[in-house]
């Protein structure tokens, strides 16, 4: 995997959508314009601190496509979605890393090291190689290269 940078499309959206979400309580946790099969999809995702709601989304959707239609910063047609980020989020911009230094990560590798293709732990640091995780009081080190993902761990008790 690459720590992604945003393009151009996914800069203008965000500075577009960031009075929105100051406004209502909301942080932009990230813009993605990304073409599945015909379809291009603007889609952003948004979070608070007590979670995210179908009304967030809702209050985030109606002046984010008002101020979308307005100034028309994408060119051609896409579907527009607002949602969030979800427990388990993808880390994948910088930004991402920094917010979560400290909180529990799961690494998926591509292919297993040592007969481990998962590594659960506190993320401790990154940089544009590599994860530092801090697994069983050990810390660790893992190369982006070798990572299919990274993503915020929650554990859940059924």
């Amino acid at each position: 995997m690459k720590i992604k940078k945003n393009g151009s499309t996914e800069l203008k959206v965000k500075e577009i959508a960031q009075p929105i979400a100051d406004e209502l309580g909301l942080t932009i946790w990230d813009v993605s314009y990304v073409k599945e099969g015909a379809e291009w999809y603007l889609r952003v995702f948004i979070d608070k601190e007590d979670g995210i709601d179908l009304d967030d989304c809702e209050a985030m959707t109606r002046p984010l496509n008002e101020k979308l239609d307005e100034l028309d910063p994408v060119s051609g047609s896409y579907i527009l979605e607002v949602g969030s980020a979800g427990l388990e989020r993808e880390l994948v911009r910088e930004s991402h890393f920094e917010a979560c230094i400290g909180l529990d990560v799961r690494v998926h590798l591509i292919i297993a090291a040592d007969g481990v293709k998962d590594y659960v732990g506190t993320l401790a640091g990154y940089d544009k190689n590599s994860v530092k995780i801090t697994v069983d009081g050990e810390e660790k080190e893992v190369s982006l290269s070798e990572a299919a993902y990274i993503k915020l761990y929650e554990e859940y008790d059924f």
